[in-house]
């Protein structure tokens, strides 16, 4: 078993996830769509769908990352999370592969390591996928 997350209905775009999105404004809903259009942007085979109730974002069919609103924060997440090297230590969890970074309004984010994050995740999924 190789511990990946498949969804063969992930599409280019999505209208659950559009509808999700559009469901959530305000400044959670801004940071959530602002990290998500970032996972979006890595790559021509990004596919999203929604899981469990959260926009996620694939490789083709292979999951490498979610966003997630809560009452008072997002979750920016990684499905294999834990194997990401993460320098300004944004990641949170103690899952044995997911981890999140929490984002809160107001809150200073190292947007450059977030986003290094977030390509590192797509980069890792694209190699276990063999591409």
């Amino acid at each position: 078993m190789d511990q990946i997350f498949r969804f063969s209905n992930a599409a280019k775009q999505d209208p659950a996830v559009d509808a999700w999105m559009n469901g959530h404004p305000g400044e959670l809903g801004k940071i959530a769509r602002h990290w998500f259009d970032v996972m979006r942007e890595c790559g021509e085979d990004v596919r999203v769908l929604l899981h469990d109730g959260h926009p996620t974002a694939c490789v083709e069919e292979a999951a490498f990352g979610y966003v997630n609103a809560f009452t008072a924060h997002v979750n920016v997440g990684f499905f294999r999370g834990a194997e990401l090297a993460d320098p300004a230590r944004l990641l949170e969890g103690t899952g044995k592969y997911m981890r999140h970074v929490k984002l809160k309004p107001g809150d200073d984010v190292d947007t450059a390591a977030l986003t290094k994050l977030i390509e590192a995740a797509y980069t890792d999924m694209k190699g276990r996928c063999g591409q």
